[in-house]
């Protein structure tokens, strides 16, 4: 039937399924943020590395066509801690009260993609919130370029709150914005309701 949406479902991914398909999840991170093939493949073996951190989870999105179960996308995140890079660009982004308050315990959503050809279907918060979900910790922090985008809209409306705007991440030209929110997520937008993201 034409005009019709194929059924997919969200669950969580083992670690040795992300790291065996981590080229595939690699390749909807490459599309929906816009990277070349050489950035793509940059960033393999660090993705492989955070599966290894402590609290690491990974969910994705599977979309179901004649030919089977596809990867529509994904997310991932750890707990993250002084040292890793990320914490630490993050950390020198913030002031030291913000820092004190946010940074301690936090899990970081480090990629949450969905691919282009399935957005705005509400995917993108369907996995956030799988992502997330019973989490022990407090808080969840993430980076996403500092724009009107749609991930943008949708992390404000799940209840995400500015820590820092325009900053540059080293190897990004873009501004990216540093987001919190306080787990569990609770969405302070009315429209956050509406599926379609």
């Amino acid at each position: 039937m034409t005009g019709t949406r194929p059924a997919t479902r969200v669950l969580e991914l083992p670690v040795p399924w992300m790291r065996e398909h981590m080229h595939e999840v690699l390749a909807i991170y490459g599309l929906a943020m816009g990277y070349d093939s050489g950035i793509v493949a940059g960033r393999y073996g660090y993705a492989v590395q955070h599966t290894e951190r402590p609290g690491f989870r990974a969910v994705g999105a599977f979309a179901r066509t004649p030919e089977g179960e596809r990867l529509v996308g994904f997310g991932y995140g750890y707990l993250i801690a002084p040292g890793q890079w990320w914490h630490d660009q993050v950390r020198a982004a913030l002031d030291r009260r913000t820092a004190k308050k946010w940074l301690p315990g936090a899990f970081e959503v480090c990629e949450l993609h969905v691919h282009p050809d399935t957005q705005s279907q509400g995917l993108g918060r369907q996995l956030l919130h799988a992502l997330v979900e019973g989490l022990p910790h407090p808080v969840a922090l993430l980076s996403t370029p500092d724009a009107d985008t749609k991930a943008f809209r949708l992390y404000r409306a799940d209840g995400f709150v500015d820590l820092a705007r325009g900053y540059h991440f080293p190897g990004d030209s873009r501004p990216f914005a540093i987001l919190g929110a306080r787990l569990p997520l609770h969405p302070h937008d009315p429209s956050a309701a509406n599926p379609r993201s």
